[in-house]
């Protein structure tokens, strides 16, 4: 078969399987390892000193002040909830053997723009105890993407309020509601000296488009990059200090956000869905069977299925293959396979049997992560659960000291 041939035929392949419905992310990488780690949530946290003075909270009283709603709630991901239509990067995507301009790739996302937009101040909101509270607007592909934004009172310093980029958790879409969950943790951050911005994601409560979920599509990824550049150009603002929090799904786009953009001064991530594609295929359980107390993997030969096949990954694996024939696409579109390139340094925490998001995630993207000279921190928290809610004061008290040294002042 000639050249140009082959390079047509690749070309039809691409676009129909890329019309078509796909499901969850992947990345490929090494399997799940279960070295152990190097630090745990026994550990005293040192003394730090906070603007605002947050109080302990728990999750019986995590309600802040002046603030509409309870602060730990579940958030929890079901992959393959949403469904996503993925269209081949424009122009310069040309049909060949290396998919390196698929949507989903990292030298794709790297390619693209993210320009922002003016951030627009929807509504005003009841003040926090040092910072106001406004829902705002940006633009993201050109829909409007609607969020939470806090800035502190006061003067800001000479260069601007450093900022943090706050990624929730999946969220039934339709559920979703800007000033509900994650009230507390970004309440701490806001307390702290911060502007933070939480985005509401496309086709999330009011925010226009479709909510494809973040595993499925570049888009969530979009919107966030979208957001950390509008408010890079916001007010008070200054640019150059910029950190991500990310939890749970969340936590998968901080950890791709990091390895896109060199503009993350410093990442946090909370049971972060952090694992390889090859993991989150093979490694990423459902609860399991009645009467079965082992977690069964999604779609195995076992279970009467293909692996991957019930989270989407049917289309992606019809076009270039299974991740064992195929590993250097699986690896193109997993941030797994760039963590010697993160921008900066990176904290993470994890419940030891957390039930929804594999602990040996973070565990692993750890591992790599310091194997690779990387900057990293890693807490484990026996007993608690996918929200931390029993170590919430612990796990947010490191998080800001982890910030105001990488973030604040740098």
């Amino acid at each position: 078969m000639s050249h140009q041939k082959r390079r047509l035929l690749f070309a039809c392949a691409f676009a129909a399987a890329a019309a078509a419905l796909l499901g969850a992310c992947a990345t490929g990488g090494p399997s799940i390892t279960t070295q152990p780690i190097t630090s745990n949530a026994t550990t005293a946290a040192p003394a730090i000193a906070l603007t605002g003075t947050p109080q302990p909270l728990t999750a019986d009283s995590a309600t802040a002040p002046g603030l509409p709603s309870p602060a730990i709630q579940p958030t929890l991901d079901r992959p393959g909830a949403q469904t996503a239509t993925l269209t081949p990067a424009p122009a310069t995507a040309s049909a060949s053997a290396t998919p390196t301009f698929f949507p989903l790739t990292i030298a794709a996302m790297r390619q693209r723009s993210y320009p922002g937009s003016p951030v627009k101040i929807e509504s005003t909101l009841d003040p926090g105890s040092n910072y106001r509270r406004y829902i705002a607007s940006y633009q993201s592909d050109g829909l409007t993407i609607y969020g939470l934004l806090t800035v502190p009172n006061g003067t800001p310093p000479a260069t601007g309020w450093p900022i943090i980029i706050f990624n929730h958790g999946f969220i039934p879409p339709a559920q979703y509601r800007t000033t509900q969950r994650y009230v507390a943790y970004q309440d701490w951050l806001a307390r702290s000296g911060y502007i933070t911005f939480k985005s509401d994601y496309r086709g999330n409560g009011s925010s226009q488009g479709i909510a494809t979920g973040a595993y499925n599509s570049p888009d969530y990824v979009v919107d966030v990059l979208n957001a950390m550049t509008s408010l890079e150009h916001y007010p008070g603002a200054d640019p150059n200090r910029v950190g991500m929090w990310g939890h749970s799904m969340g936590g998968y786009i901080t950890l791709r956000a990091m390895v896109i953009s060199h503009d993350i001064k410093a990442g946090v991530i909370w049971s972060g869905v952090v694992g390889s594609y090859t993991d989150l295929l093979e490694h990423w359980h459902r609860p399991p069977a009645q009467g079965n107390a082992t977690p069964r993997p999604f779609n195995t030969p076992e279970t009467g299925g293909t692996p991957g096949e019930g989270r989407g990954y049917r289309s992606l694996i019809n076009l270039f293959g299974s991740p064992e024939a195929n590993p250097a696409f699986w690896n193109s579109i997993s941030a797994t396979s760039y963590v010697s390139e993160l921008s900066g340094p990176l904290q993470l925490h994890h419940d030891l049997a957390d039930s929804e998001v594999p602990f040996q995630f973070s565990q692993t993207l750890y591992n790599e992560a310091v194997a690779a000279g990387q900057n990293a921190e890693f807490y484990s928290y026996p007993g608690d659960d996918h929200n931390l809610a029993n170590s919430f004061g612990l796990a947010m008290t490191r998080t800001i000291a982890f910030f105001d040294k990488y973030v604040k002042g740098s």
